[in-house]
């Protein structure tokens, strides 16, 4: 690669050095950002394409694509000798809820309320599932009983719940707005329940990994097609990581130097920098079984906050 590249090139073996080579959650990264947009469905073969110059080879692919259709992410669909792999019905609504988070504008503001469930009434098993679940929404841990979360959607959390076969046994507490959203014991407990040290850490590591090719981007007039693509590959890829992770808590529970708001800011300016190119290099190598996936919809373009 050229000197444009270089610290891309960097990024690109840091990823091919980790063991094990999580190739499908590398697919799933592909599929939500720039499958999905432009249709949801792609022939086998584009996919070991785009994802080539990464260093996944095509064994790995065919491998983990097999895989996340077994698990039922991914539904195929034979068209000649070819397959052409779409969601499932439940793969898109997984995909959608993990996704919303990544691309999201900003948090909305606070009231000061908090949502609480509490599971002492569910067994053990059926405990471990649902604390396992709300954590992933963005629950922390207020007792080992109860979790709590200050702005979470009450449909949403409700048809997790119900999904989990838990609607009638766990309880539900809406609270009241104090006075003071966030003195210092409550901080204390918020920066406990969620290890807010261990996410900050992750944060650091992001923004070290991305300003320089931020920076190294910026500078050049033309970007071309194919480092675009797999730099917001790589970007969302690892982004998407932490965001997982991260509950999203209201600016008043964080920290004041917190890492994440310099994380989003820089996810959302190298995005808007490699969007274009980017979508030309997916269209000019993905295809559906009509041909050229189609153009991405109204949605995709309010990513971030609104792409350019």
């Amino acid at each position: 690669m050229d000197l444009q590249s270089e610290h891309l090139e960097t990024l690109i073996k840091r990823f091919q050095q980790r063991r094990p080579l999580r190739t499908g959650s590398l697919i799933i990264t592909v599929f939500g950002d720039a499958i999905v947009p432009r249709g949801g469905t792609v022939w086998l073969g584009s996919l070991i394409e785009l994802l080539a110059p990464m260093g996944v080879n095509q064994r790995l692919v065919r491998t983990s694509v097999f895989r996340l259709t077994r698990e039922g992410w991914l539904i195929a669909e034979k068209v000649g000798r070819r397959s052409y792999y779409g969601l499932t019905g439940a793969g898109r609504r997984r995909f959608e809820k993990a996704f919303k988070r990544v691309y999201s504008g900003g948090q909305p503001a606070w009231d000061g309320a908090w949502t609480l469930v509490i599971l002492n009434q569910l067994d053990a098993d059926r405990r471990r599932d649902v604390r396992q679940e709300l954590e992933w929404m963005g629950f922390g841990a207020f007792a080992p009983t109860v979790l709590a979360h200050p702005g979470v959607d009450r449909a949403e959390l409700n048809a997790s719940l119900q999904e989990l076969g838990a609607l009638d046994d766990a309880i539900l507490f809406q609270t009241d707005t104090v006075d003071q959203f966030a003195t210092r014991p409550l901080r204390r407990l918020v920066r406990e329940a969620w290890n807010l040290d261990q996410l900050a850490e992750g944060y650091r590591d992001f923004l070290d990994q991305f300003r320089p090719l931020w920076n190294q981007m910026r500078k050049e007039r033309t970007l071309p097609p194919r480092e675009c693509f797999l730099a917001r590959t790589l970007l969302i890829h690892e982004y998407r990581k932490l965001l997982l992770r991260d509950p999203l808590l209201p600016d008043e529970l964080l920290p004041a130097d917190w890492e994440g708001r310099a994380a989003r800011q820089l996810a959302r300016n190298l995005y808007r920098l490699t969007g274009q190119g980017a979508e030309t290099w997916v269209s000019q190598h993905a295809e559906t079984a009509q041909g050229p996936l189609p153009e991405a919809g109204e949605s995709f373009y309010q990513r971030f906050g609104g792409l350019d």
